[in-house]
């Protein structure tokens, strides 16, 4: 049993990464595009940073919100399936 356990966290927590790299990313490309502008424009505006980087990570949700729902579902039914291993 312990070994199906171990295999269980690793598989979810490589599932996290994979359904959050694609959020972390935009906002992390999009931090370092406005940082450039505001270096560029020396413009040193909080909310300039802070709103396009949320605006990006909702329309990335938007665009990978079925993709990151899929995967959670089907992790989710596997484990249900596979629930009589665990007892």
């Amino acid at each position: 049993m312990q070994p199906l356990v171990i295999d269980v966290m690793r598989e979810s927590i490589m599932l996290l990464i994979e359904v959050s790299a694609p959020l972390l990313l935009v906002a992390l490309i999009m931090g370092l595009i406005i940082s450039i502008f505001q270096t560029a424009t020396s413009i040193q505006e909080q909310t300039l940073s802070f709103i396009p980087k949320v605006l990006a990570f909702f329309l990335t949700l938007i665009l990978c919100g079925s993709w990151i729902t899929n995967k959670l579902l089907e992790f989710f039914l596997r484990i249900i399936t596979g629930l009589n291993q665990f007892l």
